[in-house]
């Protein structure tokens, strides 16, 4: 999967990033490289599922894609 990462100075130094399609994913780094290993993280962090997230009913079925 590829998603765009938005990368820009923070204000009080290091390097903010963003990403866009994944609403409220952002992490911070002191350089650019820290910061997008960072966001990387955040990214997975924010894709991995929490098990009782979800109520479902008896009928619903969960699948797994690859995307």
């Amino acid at each position: 999967m590829k998603l765009q990462v938005v990368l820009e100075p923070s204000e009080d130094g290091g390097f903010t990033a963003t990403v866009p399609a994944l609403p409220g994913c952002i992490s911070e780094g002191e350089t650019r490289e820290e910061a997008l290993r960072n966001i990387e993280e955040a990214v997975l962090l924010y894709l991995e599922p929490v098990e009782g997230d979800v109520r479902m009913g008896p009928s619903v079925e969960v699948l797994e894609i690859a995307v």
